[in-house]
């Protein structure tokens, strides 16, 4: 399968502050995979889960810093992952903030 088209499948406007050409589905899949589990349509994310699958997803975004709580539940519910075992959730409980919208 050719990585770089498809990079071009996923929606213009997840990646519309980089250049799509420099990315790399292995190289930049931190990045493909935050970008499509917050922003993503559901045909970014069936595209997704088909390259990388439901637990590589999960393994990959356990070490995200940072995921906003509706996309830590969807992904902590697909893959049957306690919270606990996220990075960010950790984080998260750890720094609380004033203004937690």
């Amino acid at each position: 399968m050719n990585t770089l088209n498809l990079v071009y499948q996923f929606s213009k406007h997840l990646f519309w502050e980089v250049d799509r050409s420099s990315l790399d589905m292995e190289e930049s899949r931190d990045y493909i995979v935050k970008k499509v589990l917050e922003y993503g349509l559901i045909d970014d994310w069936q595209l997704l889960q088909r390259y990388y699958g439901i637990e590589k997803i999960a393994e990959i975004a356990k070490s995200f810093r940072e995921l906003d709580k509706k996309t830590l539940s969807f992904i902590s519910f697909l893959s049957n992952t306690p919270l606990k075992e996220f990075r960010c959730y950790n984080y998260q409980q750890s720094i609380p903030q004033h203004w937690n919208f």
